[in-house]
């Protein structure tokens, strides 16, 4: 019965913003209090259970998004985008874009929040695309699949460290597999899969001046915009933060971060957590890019304010899709996925990784999936002899797949990429499940040479 209101469920929401073109952030949260309804729950605590769901999600990321907006705001307005975007291209040329833009992105989201990451790389590349001539859709695939699968198996990223962790996984073997893993996938979902999407969705494939989510981008003259240094070091100022305080913990700690730490750990922990690091860095932002180029105050403030307009509606499509997901987390989907796999007999790793897709389809967070699954699977890996790490691994695959209407990552791209529902399912849910497939093929032929 929960699958069954499930999948209506999902089908009226795409009814609602497909058909009936309903806002988004509405239909999320209608759908929301209907699914509740069907599955059961008490109607005294659907309005509880949808608050949590916006409030999780909504609690780190307001600070997350917002600053993160106003910084490449700030970035872009000075020119230093259009600094960054001109160099690349003249280093790299147009033919290896693409490379340039996943060896970025795949070192960079090794050190933050897949969240973080889309919010710092998108006004870079969207410049890069602009300066370029190439449409968008073609340097932000490869961008949004060496994020993902950094999320998805490399740990200090914190799904694969928690799965890793319940499973006994060694963290280290667990980072040096999973580089092996991902490496696959990025190149299959990223440069060669935007070649098949070329075909699926050629009308994403368009040369776009201004995106909702960041305003028009202007025209420079080189001479007059900042350094590439100093341009490139604010717009990475968050990820050089966050990198200290991993390598901290990777040195000191054996790679786990530290629940209480005091002294010095204590500081790098605090400039290290996404939070203080957005705000240190919005900080300079205003300096570098606005006092040191002999801006006011006012011109400032107009920049931060239009930032903060652009993402208003993201913010709130983000907040919906949390709340579907609690609902349906709530309502005992995860659990009724738990009684229908609890006993099927397949290869431990496929297993692992069917459970987890399962319940990533299901519930939507990649993080519960992945944490459900580690539980469900334990004893099975236990009694038959299964590596911990190849485990975590085929969890971390699994969990990444097929990422629709019930996940906030979902509406972050099609907002940011400026796509609608359909298109987004063409181009991000299959990407998903491309890394997904093709990191359980990677564990697979792992498995032949680790036990």
């Amino acid at each position: 019965m929960p699958f069954v209101v499930l999948v209506l469920g999902i089908l009226l929401l795409l009814f609602l913003i497909i058909k009936c073109k309903l806002n988004t952030f509405i239909s999320l949260i209608v759908t929301s209090v209907i699914v509740a309804l069907g599955l059961g729950m008490n109607p005294a605590h659907i309005a509880v259970s949808i608050k949590n769901g916006i409030g999780s999600s909504l609690g780190e990321l307001v600070i997350v998004f917002g600053f993160g907006a106003m910084i490449g705001r700030l970035v872009a307005d000075a020119g230093g985008s259009y600094r960054i975007a001109r160099t690349l291209i003249d280093l790299f040329g147009k033919k290896k874009l693409q490379f340039a833009i996943v060896v970025a992105s795949f070192i960079i989201g090794m050190s933050l929040f897949f969240e973080v990451g889309l919010v710092l790389l998108t006004p870079i590349v969207f410049a890069v695309a602009l300066e370029a001539e190439v449409p968008f859709v073609y340097l932000g695939i490869p961008m949004a699949a060496a994020l993902s699968a950094t999320q998805g198996f490399l740990p200090p990223q914190p799904a694969p460290t928690a799965v890793a962790t319940a499973l006994g996984a060694n963290i280290g073997q667990t980072l040096l597999l999973g580089i092996i893993v991902a490496i696959p996938c990025v190149i299959v979902a990223g440069p060669l899969y935007t070649k098949i999407a070329k075909k699926v969705a050629p009308e994403t494939f368009v040369v776009k001046t201004s995106l909702p989510a960041f305003g028009e981008m202007k025209k420079y003259d080189l001479k007059d915009t900042p350094s590439f240094g100093i341009a490139a070091f604010t717009s990475l100022l968050p990820v050089i933060l966050m990198a200290i305080s991993t390598v901290y913990d990777m040195v000191f700690n054996g790679g786990k971060a530290v629940e209480n730490p005091h002294g010095i750990g204590a500081v790098v922990a605090m400039f290290g957590n996404p939070v203080i690091a957005m705000i240190v860095t919005l900080l300079f932002a205003i300096w570098a890019m606005g006092f040191h180029r002999g801006k006011k105050m006012e011109d400032i403030t107009n920049t931060v304010t239009e930032a903060i307009k652009s993402i208003a509606m993201l913010l709130m499509v983000i907040g919906g899709g949390s709340a579907f997901k609690q609902v349906l987390i709530d309502g005992g989907v995860g659990k009724a996925v738990q009684n229908v796999m609890g006993h099927a007999n397949l290869s431990p790793i496929i297993l692992a990784w069917l459970i987890a897709v399962i319940l990533r389809v299901s519930l939507g967070s990649a993080t519960v999936a992945g944490m459900t699954a580690a539980g469900l699977v334990t004893p099975l890996m236990h009694s038959m002899s299964v590596s911990p790490v190849l485990m975590a691994l085929a969890i971390g695959a699994g969990s990444l797949a097929a990422s629709h209407v019930n996940d906030a990552g979902f509406w972050m791209f099609k907002e940011y990429f400026d796509l609608n529902v359909k298109q987004t399912l063409k181009i991000w849910t299959v990407l998903e499940t491309i890394i997904s497939v093709t990191g359980l093929l990677m564990v697979l032929l792992l498995s032949l040479f680790i036990h």
